[in-house]
């Protein structure tokens, strides 16, 4: 067998992937719980000039509706006691529960909580808070990202607060509703200058139809799915939990794409696009490329997602 997994992460090298999203997170994740929830805040703020963020659906947020009513009851210091335990990852009620939701209901909780920061039902950052010197370079250096980049540092900077799930003995993921698959005759196709591969073509189509059933027949047994920053998933099963957790309702454009062929019969394929989430505006566009391998059954082997470093990379299409 020419290729591991491993082995297929390295194709197309040439694709600069935004490197700053994962650094920046970093940064704030060294941040004191204080200036976490203060950057947090300012970043909603300070994106909100440029960026709208979407309203979360009622079918989200009903797993996370029982917590938020319970903090609606406490006061402002119990209050801002929960969102620092948060931050800290604290061994919590609260702290393991949001622990189990999906990054949907996380973003939804906290786009809430904003939201009655605003209307003075939640804590507020004390008036005249300045961030320290720490957490104001994070905050500048995200303003100097492109919105794409800027939206997942803050997508970055909630999913990972709460109990750490590996520390929890038989955890389980809070399963949202299935977004049904857009019916047969609503259904758009794409179409990639550079490539014709059929399974390429339904990969995109499918995803933006939510039809997940049908979008893991593409993949190969031992096919693999690699995240932006993130290990690869490898099996079916896994990667079909991956499209239901993560996927739902993303909106595909790719562009433009190169075809070559590679040991043993093997095909790489890549495409460069832009994806929209539906918790952003249709103006916030995420510059990414998709770079398949397919084996000789014409099977996704492996799948790597790429957050790109500025629009330029999307059309680079080099090896």
């Amino acid at each position: 067998m020419p290729f591991t997994v491993d082995s297929a992460r390295n194709i197309f090298p040439n694709t600069l992937s935004a490197d700053a999203v994962p650094a920046l997170t970093a940064r704030f994740n060294q941040l004191s719980a204080e200036d976490q929830l203060a950057w947090i805040w300012f970043a909603y703020l300070e994106m909100g000039k440029t960026v709208t963020v979407a309203a979360p659906g009622a079918a989200n947020m009903q797993f996370a509706e029982p917590t938020l009513d319970e903090i609606k009851q406490m006061n402002f210091q119990e209050q801002s006691q929960v969102m620092c335990d948060l931050a800290n990852h604290a061994d919590t009620p609260i702290c393991r529960t949001y622990a189990t939701w999906t990054p949907n209901i996380k973003l939804g909780f906290w786009y809430r909580l904003g939201e009655w920061m605003e209307q003075g039902i939640v804590a507020p950052i004390p008036e005249g808070y300045k961030l320290s010197a720490n957490a104001n370079a994070v905050l500048t250096t995200l303003q100097g990202l492109d919105s794409g980049q800027q939206i997942t540092v803050l997508r970055n900077t909630v999913l990972d607060m709460g109990f750490d799930t590996a520390k929890m003995s038989n955890f389980t993921r809070v399963s949202e509703p299935v977004a049904p698959p857009t019916e047969m005759s609503k259904r758009t196709k794409v179409d990639i200058a550079g490539v014709t591969n059929p399974v390429v073509l339904s990969y995109m189509n499918l995803l933006n139809a939510n039809d997940f059933d049908e979008l893991i027949k593409l993949f190969a047994e031992d096919g693999a799915l690699q995240p932006p920053f993130k290990r690869p998933i490898v099996g079916k099963d896994a990667v079909l939990k991956f499209f239901f957790e993560e996927c739902p309702n993303l909106k595909l454009a790719p562009e433009r794409g190169i075809t070559e062929p590679a040991e043993d019969d093997y095909t790489q394929i890549k495409v460069t696009g832009k994806v929209q989430t539906p918790w952003f505006g249709a103006g916030v566009g995420m510059n990414m490329s998709w770079r398949f391998l397919l084996n000789s059954e014409n099977k996704i082997f492996f799948v790597a997602i790429d957050l790109l470093a500025s629009p330029k990379e999307l059309l680079n299409l080099a090896r």
